[in-house]
């Protein structure tokens, strides 16, 4: 994978990472309709880039994540993170095989477009405001509704927005979680595939790292990858607050099911 084609994913990861609209189906769907071979490399970069998505949401909320003396914050973001961690280790290799079929990834894109039509009507009480008044409970939900995202296509922001708002946050309060939630939820699944995973790389089984500093390509498509993603990403945050202040979930909404239809015709007539 050359670093033009690196930086497109690391493009669609940042804009798509905190947005409910999948950013691994966007990004899968990038390197098919940009010929991307899907080697263990590309699906190893395109988890790790998740990193520059990360310190985009630490450095918009420093205060937040830096303020060492309200630990129960840190607190809630383990309890919550729990049931990633779990589920996600146990069903890794179910989950990587879904995706390499692009066709259901489409349809939940569709189904999921169609849920955010009508989320603001299914949840209207809203009575958490801010994050000090989630309790370890609520956050303990939260974390079981984001595991919805392990099927690819659903979108971990969608699923633990949605989530946030059945917990009756406000959908600002709730997005914020969320976007907290990203940060220890990405760490370790960025973590597991560097430094834990075995990758099959041409025959050979190699971690993370071993496939980043192989060659001076692969290096530089990773840190470039990273940089870019983490600069989009905080555009892509921003904006996002903005559009859902503003217009709630139908404009995502609608999206999603204008960008699964398309997708699915493409990958089952022309592919």
């Amino acid at each position: 994978m050359d670093l033009i084609k690196a930086i497109f994913i690391a493009v669609v990861e940042g804009l798509t990472e905190y947005l409910p609209v999948s950013s691994t189906a966007h990004m899968i769907f990038t390197s098919s309709i940009f010929g991307i071979q899907e080697d263990e490399f590309v699906k190893m970069y395109q988890v790790s880039i998740q990193f520059g998505a990360i310190l985009a949401v630490v450095f918009l909320y420093w205060k937040k994540f830096l303020d060492f003396s309200n630990i129960k914050f840190y607190l809630k973001l383990a309890v919550a993170v729990i049931p990633a961690l779990v589920l996600g280790y146990l069903f890794d290799d179910m989950i990587e095989s879904v995706l390499g079929n692009p066709v259901p990834i489409a349809v939940v894109l569709i189904l999921g477009g169609i849920v955010l039509l009508f989320i603001d009507r299914f949840f209207t009480q809203h009575t958490v405001h801010d994050e000090k008044e989630i309790t370890y409970k609520k956050a303990f939900t939260i974390g079981l509704w984001q595991c919805l995202a392990m099927m690819p296509g659903v979108s971990r922001s969608a699923a633990s927005i949605i989530g946030g708002m059945q917990q009756k946050l406000t959908r600002v309060a709730a997005a914020e979680f969320s976007f907290f939630l990203a940060v220890p939820t990405m760490l370790a699944v960025t973590t597991y595939s560097i430094f834990l995973k075995n990758w099959n790389h041409h025959g050979v089984e190699q971690k993370g790292y071993e496939m980043i500093f192989a060659n001076s390509e692969n290096t530089t498509s990773f840190f470039v990858g990273n940089l870019v993603a983490f600069v989009v990403a905080v555009i892509a945050i921003k904006f996002f607050i903005g559009v859902l202040t503003k217009y709630g979930f139908k404009p995502w909404g609608w999206y999603r099911i204008i960008v699964g239809i398309v997708l699915l015709i493409y990958f089952t007539q022309f592919q």
